[in-house]
Parts: C-alpha cells; structure tokens; sequence
C-alpha cells in the first residue's frame, strides 16, 4: 500500500519549508482540522492562540517586516476571515508578502448559505496578490506553496480558503512538494556607467543637493554616509527608513513632513537637485520642489518616474549603484551648503535633547524617550504604533542603525505596535523588543497583553496616555476647527495589563521615570513582560511643517509666540546658518 499522510499535516510541512515557525490564530468551527493538525505538528510549528484576529494579521505582516520570512495568519469562515482584513490591507500598502489563510465550510456545505459561510476569495482579491479556494485535499499543499511564492514575488499578501473537510484526508505522502528551495529573487546589479556619470554632473553642478533614501537602501548605510561626505551631500531618509542610518550622522536630516525632523523640512525648500534612492515617497507630491534636478535609484520599474519629474531614472540595485558613484566620482570640496545643515541638525538634536532633559512643568512625552535610549539595547526591536508616538519616535528614537523600527507605513493602522512586538519577541526571543503605543492606540489591542503573558514574552510595553487623539486633534487645529470627537477616557492601563498577569507600572512624575525604566528592565530580564503607562500633558509636539521661525518670513511677535509655545527659545532657523556660511 502507498505511503499517505494527512492533508492538514502536509499542509503545514509546506509551511515550514518556507521557514515557518509560529503561526497566529483563533479556533473556529471550519478551521478545527487545521488546529488538529497544528496540535499533531507541535513540536515543528508553534500555534500563537491571539486574542483578535486582526493582532494575529498584524503581527504575521510585522513576522515578514522583520525577518524577510512568510508571516502567517489564520481565521475561521466569515468574522474570523473579515478580522484579517485590515493586517491584508496594511500588507499590501506596505507591498510585505504575507500568507492569510481562512477557514470554509465543508464543500457539501458551500454554496448553500450555512451558518457564517460567504464567497470569501471576491473580498480577497482586492487586497491579495493570490487568493483561491482550495478543491481537493491533495491540492492543498501546492496551493499554499503557490500563495507564498505569489506573495514574495508580488510583494503582498496572499489567501487561501480551506474547506474544513479537505485538511482532514490522507493523501499520497509523494505528492506534493515544496518550491521554497528554489525560489530566487531577481538580483540586479549597479545602473549603467553612462547614467551615473549623467547624474554625477548633476550633482556637481548643483549648489543645494540632498539625498533622499528609502526602505531600498536598508543594508546599504556605509555606502550612503560615504556618499553624503564624499559629495557633501545631505541625507533624508524616509520615516520607514528611520532604521538605515544612525542617528548621530552628522549629516543625517531626518524625515520630511509631518511624522518628521525640522532639518529635512527646511532643507527640501532649499535643495535645486535630490538623489531619490530605494522610495515611494507618498508625499512626494506635496513636499518636494517640482522645478529641482531629479535623479532617481530604484529596484522597481513601476515606481522611476512616479513621483517627481525625473532627469535621469537608474533601474538597478541602490547599493551596487551607489557604491559605483563613489568609484566614478571625484570628492567635493568642502561645502558651505553641506556644513551649513550640519550645523543645523546638531542645534535640533540639541532642542530635542533639552526637551528630553527637562524636570519642570507638567509631565511631557520627551523624558520617556530619554529613559528608552538609555535603556535600549545594541540590537533592540522597536514596534512603534500610529499616531503622535511616530512623529516623536521619528524625531527622538536614537538609533544606531543595527536596530529594527517598524510600523504601519502607508495604511497606518492604529493599534500596530502591540502585533510588531509580539512578531519580534517572537522571532527574536534574545532581543530587547519594545512596543511604544498612544493610549487611542493602545486602547484597541490591550487584549492582547494577555498573548504576552500566556507566551512568556518579555516585552517593554510603553503607552502614551495624554487623554486625546492628539495628532487628529493637531489636525483640526491646523484646519481651524473646533476640537470634536477626539477625546479620549481616562484609562488605568497599568490595571489593565495587571488584569492580565502583567506588572503595570504607572509614570505621572519626572522624577518617577528612572525607576520604572529600570523596573522594566528588570523584568524582562526575568523573562516577564510590563507595561509602563506615561501619564502626559496634552501639549502638542513641535510641528516641524508649520515651523514659525525665520525672521524673513515672519514678524517678531508671531515667532516669539511660537517659540513660546513650543520651548524653542534655542531652536534656530535653517536660513541662520546658511547665511552664516554665505550660502546663497
């Protein structure tokens, strides 16, 4: 007789050829074969039982952000599938492969409008670069390994739909095989001589050139520092691209915007030429100059041209190209364009570090960041959820380009940073992983807290808690309307995560804040997770794209209010320095 093995079990090797390991989900009636199977395959493949669906999707997009793997997710037929949805849609604005799978009804059920049943693949395919619904047992491995490699080679996530009854057959153990040894990426090299030595004398005839990089450069740091010095070029990166370069790069802007650094807004008004590196900039439309000299680097065809007016447009790999305009190009001298910006960004870093030090005044957002640099370890895992906490991580995080920061980019879902930290811990049981959250935020997947305690996962949970929605709230200050709908109760979230089997640690003083970093420190190295609850002042953040500074642009009495406001009585202008270096 022929060798068999069970459909669901087969289906799950598939899995773990393609380096699975943890799996997120919640048992439901029509997925009760995939959790037998889980059960038998435990020792291989670990099932993470999540409180929400949507944390289990959510922390399988967060599982591929951080380690290049297939994350994966599963939810029984109709509320269990429709939870998964928004992880699937942050997936696929983030263009990150990830595999949902959802449970069906049994096929003699299908069709007939049973109980939770709907025609789920039409939902899918909106979202998914692969949905389908399988039709036979021995079918189902070779549909999930075709999901994966349709996930990877798409750059977005994927659907499979698994009648019940068709993950509990035995079929032949020879059957079916997996592609994951052989799937290769297409590897492109450096562009071509003859449009770097184009772009090089863009570059040297510019006076204001800058260097925008994105998400596109990660693993190619070196290479863009010697660039920005060797051609005393300014560094942008992106928000996502947070992680690439160290913080205390001398020439390091920061990122454009609102969720930004003063420097990286200042000096794109300034700039007659950007290099655009390894980015899909979406604001691009808004914050960059349409009349600058244009050179772009990208790996992706669908996206040279797509944001600016472009002069010359590099299909190829950002670091090999990179490397080769530092071995075409001559140094430029010393420039005033260049020091100018650093001097610029060392008296930001300087406003910030002040922020970061004051004792007095009500309770500020700014001494919880000082207490985490101090604390984060070399290689420390940042989830950072949406909202004002991205803007002041953006601008605060001092990171030192070996640690992971990773959030909702484009489709900036609240309630990320908590599935990112799970999705870490996970992945990297050794690592410091923080999960830095605002209380609207935080306050949508606390739940889950409880998945951190029943896994033994020692995370450093920091929640913002200021009452309100504070960057919508900002938003309808700018839009001069009165403040509606953003208010947020009163949460103890430090009882919440103690309702949980977690020590909660509540921050409502300055003096207060040492000693709960060190607590939790403490903890987690006893291998226990803790949520720290910051009790802050409902002040806003310093908005870096409304900035009220420059004495050519505004009078006296208008900066000196926003100086005011925003404790920026050191904070000096972009255009004080460039006149101090004669830059015209």
């Amino acid at each position: 007789m022929a060798e068999t093995i069970n459909s669901g079990v087969a289906a799950l090797r598939t899995l773990e050829s393609w380096h699975v390991d943890h799996i997120y989900g919640i048992p439901g009636g029509t997925v009760n074969n995939l959790m037998y199977a889980l059960d038998a395959e435990k020792d291989r493949i670990k099932y993470i039982h999540v409180r929400h669906e949507e944390v289990g999707a959510l922390a399988a997009v967060a599982d591929t952000k951080l380690t290049g793997h297939i994350g994966v997710a599963f939810g029984s037929a109709g509320p269990g599938a429709t939870h998964l949805y928004q992880g699937a849609y942050d997936a696929m604005a983030d263009k990150i492969p990830a595999l949902f799978i959802v449970g069906q009804n049994p096929q003699a059920l299908m069709n007939q409008d049973f109980f939770q049943e709907f025609d789920e693949n039409p939902w899918f395919k909106d979202a998914g670069v692969y949905a389908r619904t399988v039709m036979t047992a021995e079918s189902l491995p070779h549909i999930l390994d075709e999901a994966i490699r349709r996930a990877f080679a798409q750059h977005g996530p994927a659907f499979v739909t698994i009648p019940n009854d068709l993950a509990n057959k035995e079929i032949p153990a020879d059957g079916y095989y997996s592609a994951a040894a052989n799937f290769a990426k297409p590897v492109l090299g450096p562009g071509p001589d003859e449009q770097i030595k184009q772009a090089l004398d863009l570059i040297s005839n510019a006076k204001k050139p800058l260097i925008y990089v994105g998400q596109g450069t990660i693993g190619a740091a070196d290479e863009v520092m010697k660039f920005a010095k060797k051609f005393q070029v300014p560094v942008i990166t992106t928000a996502l691209g947070k992680e690439i370069i160290p913080y205390d790069f001398e020439a390091l802007l920061g990122s454009a915007a609102r969720v930004a650094s003063k420097p990286a807004n200042e000096a794109l008004q300034e700039t007659d030429l950007m290099l655009f590196v390894g980015s899909n900039y979406p604001f691009a439309e808004i914050m960059f100059k349409p009349d600058v000299k244009f050179i772009q680097i990208d790996s992706n065809p669908q996206v040279l041209g797509k944001r600016h007016k472009t002069d010359v447009a590099i299909l190829a790999d950002a670091k090999k190209s990179l490397q080769r305009f530092i071995e075409l190009g001559s140094d430029s001298a010393p420039s005033d364009w260049y020091a100018a910006n650093v001097d610029n960004v060392a008296n930001w870093h300087q406003y910030n570090d002040d922020m970061m030090n004051r004792t007095d005044g009500e309770l500020r957002f700014e001494p919880a960041f000082k207490e985490i640099n101090r604390i984060s370890e070399d290689d420390a895992i940042y989830s950072i959820d949406v909202g004002d906490v991205t803007q002041n991580a953006v601008r605060l995080l001092k990171v030192n380009g070996k640690q992971p920061w990773i959030t909702s980019g484009l489709f900036a879902t609240m309630g990320v940073g908590l599935p990112g930290a799970i999705a870490g811990k996970l992945s990297y049981p050794n690592r410091q992983v923080f999960n830095l959250a605002g209380d609207g935020a935080a306050a949508m997947v606390m739940q889950d807290l409880s998945t951190e305690v029943a896994y033994h996962l020692p995370i450093i949970n920091v929640v913002f808690s200021n009452d309100a929605l504070g960057f919508i709230e900002d938003e309808q200050e700018d839009e001069d309307h009165e403040w509606f709908g953003i208010s947020l109760p009163q949460t103890d979230f430090a009882k919440a995560a103690e309702a949980q089997g977690m020590t909660g640690i509540t921050v409502t003083k300055v003096d207060q804040m040492k000693a709960a970093f060190d607590k939790a420190v403490e903890l987690n190295k006893a291998g226990k997770p803790v949520l720290i609850d910051v009790k802050i002042t409902n002040e806003r953040p310093i908005p870096v794209e409304k900035l009220t500074l420059d004495p050519d642009k505004y009078d006296q009495q208008t900066i000196d209010a926003f100086k005011k406001r925003y404790y920026a009585d050191n904070l000096i202008p972009l255009s004080e320095f460039l006149k101090r270096h004669n830059v015209k």
